[in-house]
């Protein structure tokens, strides 16, 4: 269980705005994860749960694999902008309230090859958790079709960060 890219977590004020995920493992039985995201409270459960609360609109991606005795039922990895109070949102498992989607891959293949592009953005010194949403997007289009998805870049980096600038 590597939470490789979290950072620490810092506290916030408003603690009822927060899109809370519940993380289990239960070692080959149900392992759930974090593979990026800035948390800003962690609350341990027990020694298999924990709940990693994360602030309106900020990006995380959440891992979860199960097996049975006839080996794995699920694979699946969602790339989610956390609730934002007013706005619409998609639930999902294990995810309160929840969020918008912005990738969302099944199958231990294409979620290794989803795995891979979070890697790349980090390859080029950005946290994953930064890059655009529409980044992330392009990358669950482009894994449905079975394509590979263009790199994320500082370039391509820059310019969505100039275009948040002006939309603010």
């Amino acid at each position: 269980m590597t939470d490789r890219s979290l950072t620490n977590p810092t506290p916030i004020d408003d603690a009822g705005d927060w899109t809370r995920v519940e993380l289990t493992w239960f070692e080959k039985r149900i392992e759930h994860w974090m593979r990026f995201g800035r948390p800003v409270q962690e609350t341990i459960l027990d020694r298999r749960r924990r709940v990693l609360s994360f602030a309106p609109g900020s990006l995380f991606a959440f891992v979860r694999w199960a097996s049975n005795d006839f080996g794995t039922v699920v694979s699946r990895i969602d790339i989610v902008s956390a609730a934002t109070p007013g706005k619409p949102y998609q639930t999902l498992p294990f995810v309160r309230p929840g969020g918008e989607v912005l990738l969302h891959i099944n199958g231990w293949p294409k979620v290794q090859q989803a795995l891979q592009a979070i890697d790349a953005v980090e390859a080029v010194g950005l946290n994953a958790a930064d890059a655009a949403p529409d980044h992330w997007r392009h990358v669950h289009n482009r894994l449905t079709a079975g394509e590979p998805a263009r790199p994320y870049t500082f370039a391509a980096h820059r310019a969505w960060l100039l275009r948040r600038r002006i939309g603010s």
